[in-house]
């Protein structure tokens, strides 16, 4: 499979349904993948980037968070830019209400009442090595994915497509089981939700703000609509959507506040364990002048800011996309994809959070996204396949690798596979106290990308 950048888009695997590579390849549209990829459904994940890529934000922004989707899936997904280029200050922020008709037949968010159950999830034998106890965590949505625990590991954020909306929302719900609620507005796309560390406050990205974004729905909704009537399986596409933004709000939606508004992607973004900064991607290089289909991310890059959105700094500026950062435990540094080596092939890599020291801590043929840091221990977990054989189809599977760092200088040790499913398992991410991981699969019984979680053992 050749992986190219663009925009980062999910392939649906007919021949094993069960598989998702992911696809990154940059749309048009000129978006990128969210942080992680956003969740990916029953598809398959090839990330192919042509023209900037990002990881499946199944992003996340899977999300591959992007041509880190054809190539590698921006959410697949996914929550891009080379120079801070000219930057354009987008419209003042007004005020954006959900569809009615979504509000008044589900004002909370809920999970529809005929909806599904979960399934009862099984481990294979290699699987059992390590995970334990696996357990489906979302439910009701038509895919949902990219999620992470709130401090207290008592609660989840995540990105869902609901059964009324074409577009990914942001949702919270108790990680034992509830309904979910709705955070973002419930209209535009939205990527890669982080709680703050206090527990108080939500991160995500959202273009709820682009001026024309009626027309966007409903150039999604009447495309929806065509492939209801012909039962055409479209590949799932990541749009890095020049008017995503990054916004906090309350946990409930309210008191919401927009970080970033230059023109241009801005998405998978994380705080640090201090919540005084938050990494995240961003193409600066967009050009506003050009049509929407014409805005195509140039060279997304990492980018640290202040929490308030205040003294924002490049650190990244090499080739190619550059995403899905999270800041390590320690404050030290920060972990991200690239794929600068080879297009639309991703590679794990960090850097300093003084921009310095960077290390490339994967470098195999084959496509590597969504690394997460252990809060406590010197290992890391990622999402990865192997794209060496042409003719055989790349299966994307958890893997973790102990880490070590010596006089200023990371350096990469043993890593163990987590799973071999023939599902697809990508973005994923530890609890809190260490001793869980919950994921983004297509194990649920019809194949839809769920959130599912395991118990961690033997590290």
């Amino acid at each position: 499979m050749v992986l190219r950048r663009s925009n980062l888009a999910v392939v649906p695997f007919a021949s094993n349904p069960h598989g998702s590579p992911i696809a990154l390849r940059r749309r048009a549209v000129g978006q990128r993948v969210e942080r992680g990829l956003g969740p990916v459904s029953s598809l398959a994940v090839s990330l192919a980037i042509t023209g900037r890529v990002r990881p499946l934000g199944f992003g996340t922004g899977l999300f591959f968070r992007p041509g880190l989707f054809t190539a590698a899936l921006a959410a697949v997904w996914v929550c891009l830019g080379m120079s801070a280029a000219v930057a354009h200050a987008q419209p003042s922020p007004t005020k954006v209400e959900p569809s009615k008709a979504a509000a008044a037949a589900n004002p909370e968010g809920k999970a529809p009442a005929n909806s599904a159950g979960p399934t009862v999830p099984t481990l294979s034998p290699l699987e059992s090595e390590h995970l334990a106890n696996l357990r489906q965590v979302t439910q009701g949505m038509v895919k949902a994915g990219e999620g992470y625990f709130s401090p207290d590991g008592r609660d989840i954020v995540y990105q869902a497509v609901p059964q009324d909306y074409p577009f990914y929302q942001i949702y919270t719900q108790p990680f034992a089981g509830g309904p979910p609620r709705l955070v973002s507005t419930g209209r535009g796309r939205t990527t890669c939700s982080y709680f703050s560390p206090d527990g108080k406050r939500l991160l995500f990205a959202s273009s709820h703000l682009d001026p024309q974004l009626e027309k966007t729905e409903t150039a999604a909704r009447a495309r929806q609509e065509e492939d209801r009537r012909t039962g055409a399986r479209r590949r799932y596409e990541w749009d890095f959507d020049p008017f995503m933004d990054l916004f906090e709000s309350d946990l409930d939606g309210g008191n919401r506040k927009q970080l970033t508004s230059a023109y241009g992607y801005d998405a998978e973004g994380a705080y640090s364990k201090d919540g005084k900064l938050i990494a995240f991607c961003r193409d600066s290089e967009a050009d506003p002048k050009a049509p929407v289909s014409d805005a195509r991310p140039k060279n997304p890059d990492i980018y640290l800011m202040n929490a308030d959105g205040s003294k924002v700094r490049r650190l990244t500026s090499a080739p190619g996309y550059d995403g899905g950062p999270f800041i390590s435990p320690d404050g030290q540094w920060i972990v991200f994809r690239s794929d600068r080596k080879k297009e639309s092939y991703l590679q794990l890599y960090v850097i300093g959070i003084d921009g310095k020291n960077e290390t490339a801590l994967t470098d195999n043929d084959g496509v590597n996204w969504g690394p997460y840091w252990h809060p406590t221990k010197p290992l890391l977990v990622w999402s990865g396949a192997d794209h060496s054989n042409p003719n055989a189809r790349p299966n994307y599977d958890l893997w973790i690798m102990r880490y070590s760092v010596e006089k200023g200088r990371m350096t990469p040790g043993k890593i163990t596979r987590l799973t071999d499913s023939p599902a697809a398992d990508v973005l994923p991410v530890f609890s809190p106290d260490g001793q869980r991981l919950m994921w983004t699969s297509t194990r649920a019984a019809d194949r839809s990308s769920q959130l599912f979680t395991a118990e961690l053992r033997g590290f």
